[in-house]
């Protein structure tokens, strides 16, 4: 059994944020791994719920295009030079993230990602994953996944605790661990 920890997060006055911790309860260690890997694909597959998404990259971008080449998945270089991934199934998903865990990325919901959004794109690659905290109120939510450490944090407007801890719950059942949701 892995544990998923769903709980706000203060990151100042002006950031309305959730942290997400996924831990083996045994040894109290960040979960990693294959199981890790399917439990958060699903995870963000059940916040994005029916709205699009995309994955922003910025390091290792020529192992993930031949990733993304040998699976048929799409994927574009961004103009600041990261590669955005568009969505897929929560197989595939699981198997990117259990390769690329070592690699902090980010992803976009809703909003403009249907559209696209240049300026972010542009912005991601100079500062970082900091780009977020102005971009996040135009979008469901920008998150920051860090897979090997165990956590996403979360930037939304409207998506409180309660609420993602409502939509994960029916996302993270018939997995082949078992994951406890907490709040």
């Amino acid at each position: 059994m892995l544990m998923l920890a769903v709980e706000p997060l203060d990151l100042g006055p002006d950031v309305k944020a959730l942290a997400l911790s996924l831990t083996d309860p045994e040894s109290e260690e960040p979960a990693s791994g294959p199981d890790a890997a399917r439990i958060w694909s699903r995870a963000l597959l059940a916040l994005a719920g029916e709205r699009a998404w995309i994955l922003d990259f910025f390091s290792q971008v020529d192992r993930l295009r031949e990733f993304c080449r040998s699976r048929d998945l799409s994927c574009r270089d961004t103009p600041g030079g990261g590669v955005a991934v568009a969505e897929t199934d929560p197989d595939t998903l699981a198997e990117l993230f259990e390769r690329f865990q070592k690699e902090a990325f980010g992803i976009r919901v809703g909003g403009p990602v249907e559209t696209g959004d240049p300026g972010l794109e542009l912005e991601l690659r100079e500062r970082g994953l900091d780009a977020y905290h102005q971009a996040y109120p135009g979008y469901l939510f920008c998150a920051i996944c860090e897979i090997e450490t165990g956590s996403i944090t979360m930037l939304s407007e409207g998506l409180w605790a309660a609420e993602a801890a409502r939509q994960l719950r029916p996302g993270l059942r018939d997995l082949s661990v078992a994951v406890e949701l907490l709040m």
